[in-house]
């Protein structure tokens, strides 16, 4: 276990008003949208990037004075925004200049140009480093830290991209995510579950997503919050997390988690509204693999990224982008791997996966809850049904049939366990793949690929990376465009 020795104040800690770190206290008062802020906060080791002068401690004019320490509650000072220095004042045209004055003047800029020009190159050689693939776009932070003064015409992209912690592709810093939040005007309802809503909101003109936890999934809604903000999580086929919050209206404590928005909403509400073509399907799949084959991915390195499963894979827990690619969502039952010490961090919920989507291992209860590969290749059977569902959607020659979820024939609308266990495990029954698929080389492929994600054994499934390297080659056969 990790140890962590420095006790700080924490103005952004739910529940308490201190935390823990192995890196800095930091104290900032910031101007944002005309106001003063105050943050007093934790940040990690890893956040302390370049050493000896990190980003995060760095001030900026008029917009931003930033104290980190390194001793046990040394935060509580109280900073003020340090005001612009005005013409005449110091070393303005009205003073007279020294010798000394005159070097620092001349000699200053010159050495903070060459800082810049150094930490550029630095950042820009480490940044190409860690990419693995030129689709994702991370933000590095502009070390001038004046990207904390949210000037009016950003847009959340732009935020997005500016703003990624350090350029790890790990989110927006904690009191910029707070001030987005409580400007958000919610629009309308778009859907509901069992941790509570999720609705349409609006932010500087442009729409969010915003899922509001009710306060007995608090648990659901931090375990969320916090695999979203995995660094190098970033990808253009898993949701693009923006923002979380928790605002107490008086009454009771609203918890915000904030994500991109796609008008076509989930890929069930998609496939029952549409069939697809057979570029369609091969996008939708395609994506979805892609998305999947990212969060299992361990990436190595200081700034690295752990493994992580799903868990809970399903038609509803993936959307569908506007150009009719995938986008994983729903990550509040994932799983990290942390290969250093071998360990699986699993959430401390009561909640469950979807009984429908279930791995035979998870439903007979052999599944090996030590190895993480063992929730790797329970993702992949549930991506298996997933297709499933996609190629049924599919009108290849004129021939689609009617949106049905997987063992709609087999089992009841709300199956149990021991419903499902039977069917998967004792019967070894899997969705039926029709014989006139082999016409299309297309669904041809996708069946296969289908059964070799239903294996009863799970080390004999296919991987993500495979499955995205078959659909890849299918792809150009099929001369689709993604």
């Amino acid at each position: 276990m990790r140890r962590y020795a420095l006790r700080c104040n924490c103005t952004e800690c739910l529940g308490t008003d201190q935390c823990v770190t192995d890196g800095a206290c930091i104290a900032s008062t910031s101007v944002i949208e005309g106001q003063e802020r105050h943050v007093r906060t934790c940040i990690t080791r890893d956040q302390l990037q370049p050493p000896g002068q990190p980003f995060y401690c760095l001030s900026a004019e008029g917009l931003l004075n930033t104290h980190c320490c390194y001793t046990d509650y040394c935060n509580s000072v109280n900073l003020k925004v340090p005001s612009v220095t005005k013409p005449g004042d110091g070393l303005g045209p009205g003073a007279k200049w020294g010798p000394v004055e005159l070097v620092a003047v001349i000699a200053g800029p010159v050495f903070l140009l060459c800082l810049l020009l150094i930490v550029g190159v630095f950042l820009f050689h480490h940044h190409h480093q860690r990419v693995y693939s030129h689709r994702q776009r991370l933000g590095v932070e502009d070390p001038s830290c004046d990207h904390l003064y949210l000037a009016k015409d950003k847009t959340l992209q732009d935020l997005i991209f500016d703003l990624s912690t350090s350029g790890s592709g790990s989110g927006l810093p904690l009191f910029v995510q707070r001030t987005v939040a409580r400007t958000i005007v919610l629009q309308e309802v778009i859907g509901k579950g069992r941790f509570g809503e999720v609705w349409r909101g609006k932010w500087r003109g442009g729409d969010v997503a915003v899922k509001i936890f009710s306060s007995r999934e608090e648990r659901s809604w931090f375990r969320e919050a916090e695999i979203y903000q995995t660094i190098m999580l970033r990808h253009e086929n898993i949701l693009g997390f923006i923002a979380a919050d928790n605002k107490d209206n008086g009454t009771w404590t609203q918890l915000w988690l904030v994500s991109d928005y796609h008008e076509h909403g989930s890929l069930f509400d998609y496939l029952n509204r549409y069939s697809v073509t057979i570029e369609g399907m091969i996008k939708l799949a395609l994506s979805a693999a892609s998305g999947l084959g990212h969060l299992h991915m361990e990436i190595l390195g200081t700034q690295g990224k752990p493994g992580i499963a799903h868990r809970d894979l399903k038609s509803k827990n993936i959307l569908v982008k506007k150009n009719g690619t995938c986008a994983i969502a729903d990550l509040g039952l994932a799983v990290r791997h942390e290969s250093a010490t071998d360990t699986i961090d699993i959430a401390p919920n009561q909640r469950v996966g979807t009984k429908r989507y279930m791995a035979p291992e998870v439903l007979d209860e052999t599944i090996n809850m030590k190895h993480f590969d063992s929730f790797k290749c329970a993702d992949i059977y549930a991506l298996g049904l997933v297709y499933w569902e996609i190629a049924r959607r599919c009108n290849a020659g004129v021939i689609h049939e009617e949106y049905q979820l997987p063992y709609y024939d087999l089992v009841p609308s709300d199956p149990s366990i021991e419903e499902m266990r039977k069917v998967v495990c004792e019967q070894k029954l899997r969705p039926n793949v029709p014989n006139w698929w082999q016409s299309y080389e297309a669904l041809r492929v996708m069946g296969k690929i289908m059964r070799e994600c239903w294996y009863a054994n799970g080390a004999a499934r296919l991987t993500a990376l495979r499955i995205k390297k078959t659909l890849s080659q299918l792809s150009v056969q099929e001369d689709v465009k993604m």
